[in-house]
């Protein structure tokens, strides 16, 4: 019974915390620039494909900007030279991304910690020399001037406040998703895998399967940020295949808070956030960054989605109801004084 009411519980907070956020998403447009806070809701859903495979199967991946940037280039070339429409050209990307996570998964998948990290890496920046060598991207000019179009043939792309809308539209719909893959049967075995990935074998689990279609899944949603990105800037280049787009990725799930479902959506925004307002540091920006970065870490150790639940808590913790007299744990100093007194 206290399991089934904890439960309720986390599940009424996490409606709450969604409604606040759809809310808060839906206002923000008219108060902050919304550009800015489309390239915010793109590396929230990337983080959030992270975080899916980092938080909850446990396998750290330093290659993750691979997905982000083929399935940028591939939504590009689709929608400029093919003449695709918008939402056919994110597909194609998010295809693309899945079907790279088949390959390199197949390859990584079977090792684990450092190595599996290195693997990634090292194939990571293999895809960024084929980019920065091949024509269809453009190589270093990479490939511009992407036409966003309409939307089901009749929503014009070109307005910012519609692009706005379809934005946040793609981005809950892959936040949504990844929150029922966490919260399923297989995201059930993806932690008992994390936890404890031998006694999950000794069930029966077929553990290569599970990670690998982890890594595909999370692969395909961080190709639905580089698309939709591409789509928004009108642009993919090489800036999002490179190897500091997949350490800025881990920077924020660890600020936002590790194995969290929200915590990747707030270190996303405090990291472009950063981004935007440190840019007048000129080249010191790295050094301010990093700073603000270890202290954050040190000070928020469960990330700031970790902070805001504890304080969440805190606030909403009903006050302890005084036991009526005769019941277990009620008072009995009255009792105890009459009966040291009595002979």
């Amino acid at each position: 019974m206290k399991g089934l009411l904890a439960a309720a519980r986390a599940n009424r907070g996490d409606t709450m915390a969604f409604g606040a956020m759809v809310v808060l998403f839906v206002i923000a447009p008219f108060v902050v620039y919304p550009v800015f806070l489309m390239k915010a809701l793109c590396f929230a859903l990337f983080a959030c494909a992270f975080n899916l495979l980092i938080g909850y199967v446990g396998l750290l991946s330093f290659g993750h900007a691979m997905f982000l940037g083929m399935a940028g280039y591939a939504t590009a070339h689709a929608a400029k030279e093919w003449g695709l429409p918008p939402e056919v050209s994110i597909l194609f990307g998010v295809l693309v991304a899945a079907a790279l996570g088949l390959v390199v998964g197949l390859l990584a998948i079977r090792r684990q910690g450092i190595y599996f990290a290195m693997i990634t890496l090292g194939l990571a920046q293999m895809v960024y020399f084929l980019c920065l060598r091949a024509t269809f991207t453009g190589g270093e000019n990479g490939i511009q001037a992407v036409p966003r179009g309409k939307l089901l043939g009749f929503i014009d792309l070109n307005d910012t406040t519609t692009m706005y809308f379809v934005v946040l539209a793609i981005f809950l719909a892959g936040f949504l998703f990844v929150y029922r893959v966490i919260h399923s049967p297989f995201g059930e075995v993806l932690k008992a895998i994390r936890e404890h990935e031998p006694r999950a074998m000794s069930l029966g689990y077929r553990v290569e399967h599970y990670k690998l279609l982890a890594f595909v899944l999370s692969a395909a949603v961080a190709g639905l940020a580089g698309g939709t990105k591409a789509i928004v800037f009108q642009l993919a280049s090489l800036t999002d295949v490179h190897w500091t787009v997949s350490g800025e990725v881990v920077l924020m799930t660890l600020i936002g808070g590790l194995g969290r479902a929200y915590g990747p959506v707030i270190g996303a925004f405090v990291v472009v956030t950063l981004e935007n307002y440190l840019a007048q540091f000129g080249s010191a920006i790295s050094v301010v960054q990093g700073a603000i970065f270890v202290v954050c870490v040190l000070t928020f150790r469960q990330g700031f989605a970790g902070a805001i639940a504890n304080v969440a808590k805190r606030v909403m913790k009903p006050a302890a109801r005084p036991a009526p007299p005769g019941a277990p744990g009620a008072s009995t100093s009255g009792a105890s004084i009459s009966g040291a007194s009595t002979p």
